[in-house]
């Protein structure tokens, strides 16, 4: 599936996207990324700074959830795909490594990458949305920095 335009936008903003796996026996977790970028039409990929247990539930189970959201929009995008470990042995690992490299500047080293095919992709928003559907996004992002004391 090929990303539109709203979700690489949401995703140019995003400082933080939680990666969700599970292990072969549906045991969750969910971590954190920093480097992340798009790649190819249908892809995403994710630097594998410290991520000894996301690398190992993909192992045994391929499929993941990422998600990229605006806090203080309080929207953005869950993201489903089936995710691959590329090592360095990878035909493609030398360019997704610059691309990821660029936005490290070379301070945190990694040894593999996760690239994610994106299958479905859906929206996130903050229920104030639905339920007071006049809100704006002005008024969402003042109510969040009210909230979080920004």
């Amino acid at each position: 599936m090929k990303l539109s335009e709203e979700l690489k936008a949401c995703m140019s903003k995003s400082v933080l996207c939680w990666l969700a796996t599970a292990s072969k026996g549906n045991l969750p977790n969910v971590s954190p990324k920093e480097i992340f970028a798009q790649y190819g039409e249908d892809g995403i990929i994710v630097a594998n700074i410290a991520s000894p247990q996301t690398v190992k539930n993909i192992q045994q189970n391929p499929q993941v959830c990422i998600s990229f959201l605006d806090i203080l929009v309080q929207k953005g995008f869950q993201v489903i795909g089936k995710a691959e470990i590329i090592q360095k042995s990878h035909p493609d690992f030398q360019s997704m490594e610059g691309i990821l490299t660029k936005m490290t500047e070379g301070k945190f080293p990694f040894s593999t990458i996760t690239r994610i095919t994106v299958e479905r992709v859906k929206p996130i928003i903050a229920p104030r949305y639905l339920l007071y559907p006049d809100t704006t996004e002005e008024e969402q992002i003042a109510s969040a920095k009210k909230a979080y004391g920004l």
